[in-house]
């Protein structure tokens, strides 16, 4: 069995100390707790305070937790009251679309699937909650890029891979791709990922009305796509369920 890295418990440890205090700590409260010298103490309470973990006050001198946590404690929660809200109206689209319904959110240069509901048959499949798809030819991947800013960064910066003989990879028209999805408020990937796959995407907002996330219904473009374009009452479909969970995290209408 591997080893932990002591550094990182010695850390984790410091972290919960603050956590579970009411009041700043010194350096020598936090050393005495975890059992450490104040040189070794001091030495991570630094390394944490450099990466906004901690916060030392410049008066007296005592730690205590810093703002980096809470925006990372606010992202985890966010995910999840997303993937909270979002599980009735996500069901119910599967169940009218008869199709596969994936929610995804930015993260790490791509689109993090925190939620998968099934293609409501007996088909055996896969749960892709915690996989990754890439940015630039997605439906859920377009949706993020064109409406976060963050997202459209990494997908212009980043390698736009060929993945099939439809992938758009040329910059002048991913951007048109992006333009058009804001414009009609959706964005589409027939088979630009995956041979023999589509999938239409649109976004969801929060109260400021920042995107958060996105919903996409995937399947096998012979049944989204019959005529060669997607089907328009599906489309219409994942934009009233994306909208619907846009204003049960307090978006308002739009």
């Amino acid at each position: 069995m591997a080893k932990n890295i002591q550094s990182l418990e010695r850390a984790a440890a410091m972290l919960r100390l603050l956590a579970g205090g009411e009041r700043r700590l010194g350096l020598s409260e936090i050393a005495s707790s975890v059992g450490l010298a104040k040189g070794t103490a001091h030495g991570i309470l630094r390394t944490l305070q450099a990466e906004g973990f901690v916060e030392q006050d410049a008066t007296s001198g005592r730690y205590q937790l810093g703002a980096e946590l809470l925006r990372l404690g606010n992202s985890y929660l966010d995910v999840h009251e997303l993937r909270s809200r979002a599980l009735v109206w996500t069901d119910d689209l599967a169940r009218s679309s008869g199709e596969s319904v994936h929610l995804g959110v930015v993260h790490q240069q791509g689109v993090l699937i925190v939620h998968h509901v099934f293609r409501p048959d007996d088909s055996r499949q896969v749960l892709e909650v915690g996989a990754m798809q890439p940015l630039h030819s997605t439906a859920l991947g377009k949706v993020l890029s064109a409406y976060d800013p963050v997202a459209h960064t990494e997908a212009v910066e980043g390698d736009r891979k060929d993945f099939t003989p439809r992938t758009i990879t040329g910059l002048a028209e991913f951007e048109s791709v992006l333009e058009l999805t804001r414009a009609r408020g959706w964005a589409a990937d027939i088979e630009e990922t995956w041979e023999g796959v589509a999938a239409v995407a649109a976004p969801i907002h929060d109260r400021r009305r920042m995107p958060v996330g996105a919903i996409a219904v995937t399947g096998a473009v012979e049944r989204l796509c019959p005529a060669g374009e997607l089907r328009s009452e599906l489309v219409a479909a994942v934009r009233e369920c994306a909208r619907a969970v846009s204003r049960d995290i307090g978006a308002g209408r739009f």
